[in-house]
């Protein structure tokens, strides 16, 4: 029997419910088809360990009796009774259609729909000359491009086509909460890339941390302080962001890594100038950030005291999600007090040009705020370094989202 991405993921669901400790998946392994775990999965996990046994039990042809012993050791597990029901009954006959192979070293490039929003605020004169603040929000509906990656077990990561262009980066000095390490301001060019449409969430990243092999460190599959599949991973380290995404290329054959902090700016912004990408201010009900606190003319809003999930507020003109707020987001380049010798060309700011990051000690650079911060430090330009940007620092503020350095597309 073959399994499609989304029965493999159902079955280790079905079977890490089933069989919550080594001891019993051993016993049910030993007893109903007279297999040894370590012969079949080795070292490792609980998760890594089912990964293995489904994997052999696939290539090896006896993936239909291991699920039928899995029932009969555990008649009462729902998730497995539904994968019997679905897979052990009669299949009916198979039409094989003549198709061309499929050319895996291309991309199919995919339309999107998203909504973007731009915050206005208007000044209202009350009793007493008392002034009080209209918000509107004018919704416009945009399309962009994007390809998917298959994570494995129907988990996949969506990465958007940002076009080459050239841009201002930094702030201002009239911006109101600017500082002077976002400064001096300069041109930038970028050749086209590819960037996260979200932050990685918590179910690509377990994905990638359970089962790809390590490359250099190993990494915690479960590591968010607030939980849930679809919120953004958040307590890991750059060197643990860094070790995602090199798992992450081995995998997939093409090169991912962190962006750096041009790249970042210019996906941010998306064509804008203002101190947000929604406009001059911001509110909760476009991100996720410190509501007790304010920006600009617009009011206090709401405080969530924890990540929301990914995608929950408009995204900006190049159909990228939070942005601003959420979760604080590592990037390549090591920190540096102003833009004074910045690169112009988007590449990462390596000191010593020391492209080795797994021997990098300074301070790196987090940008896009988060739902602890208020709203100045979700600005496109707000950067921070020093002792919040420490490579092994671990928050549950901080997480990151991906750059892919795609060759050839198939439009």
């Amino acid at each position: 029997m073959s399994l499609s991405g989304q029965q493999r993921k159902e079955i280790h669901e079905a079977l890490l419910d089933a069989f919550p400790t080594e001891s019993s998946l051993e016993q049910m392994l030993s007893f109903g088809l007279d297999k040894k775990l370590r012969e079949i999965a080795g070292e490792g996990n609980l998760q890594q360990i089912i990964f293995k046994i489904i994997e052999t039990a696939e290539a090896q042809g006896w993936i239909e009796d291991l699920i039928d012993a899995s029932k009969k050791a555990n008649p009462g597990n729902q998730l497995l009774k539904a994968i019997a029901f679905e897979l052990l009954q009669p299949e009916p006959p198979i039409v094989i259609e003549q198709s061309p192979p499929r050319q895996s070293s291309l991309l199919q490039l995919e339309v999107f729909q998203f909504e973007t929003v731009k915050v206005q605020v208007k000044e209202k004169k009350g009793f007493m000359g008392r002034s009080t603040y209209e918000v509107k929000l004018n919704r416009r509906h945009s399309q962009a491009k994007h390809f998917v990656e298959d994570l494995g077990y129907g988990v996949t990561l969506e990465m958007v086509e940002i076009p080459g262009g050239i841009f201002t980066m930094g702030a201002f000095t009239n911006e109101e909460e600017s500082m002077d390490s976002e400064r001096p301001i300069h041109q930038v060019t970028l050749k086209p890339f590819y960037i996260g449409k979200y932050s990685i969430t918590q179910e690509q990243w377990e994905k990638v941390a359970a089962f790809l092999p390590k490359v250099n460190r190993d990494l915690n599959p479960r590591p968010s302080r607030f939980k849930g599949e679809h919120l953004p991973v958040e307590s890991i380290s750059w060197f643990d962001a860094v070790e995602f995404c090199d798992r992450l290329s081995k995998k997939t054959g093409r090169k991912y890594r962190l962006p750096t902090e041009a790249e970042w700016e210019y996906a941010c912004r998306a064509g804008t100038t203002t101190p947000f990408y929604f406009g001059e201010t911001i509110t909760t009900e476009v991100a996720n950030y410190n509501g007790n606190y304010i920006y600009g003319n617009a009011p206090k809003g709401e405080s969530r005291n924890k990540t929301t999930i990914v995608g929950s507020f408009p995204a900006n003109a190049f159909g990228l999600y939070d942005m601003h707020g959420n979760v604080w987001e590592w990037c390549l380049d090591d920190w540096h007090d102003n833009y004074e010798g910045a690169p112009t060309d988007g590449s990462a700011w390596l000191d010593n040009n020391n492209d080795n990051l797994y021997q990098k000690q300074r301070y790196t650079v987090l940008r896009g705020g988060s739902w602890i911060d208020n709203p100045n430090y979700c600005r496109s330009a707000s950067r921070v370094g020093y002792d919040w940007a420490v490579r092994d620092f671990i928050y549950y503020s901080v997480g990151f989202r991906v750059v892919c350095a795609v060759g050839k597309i198939l439009r």
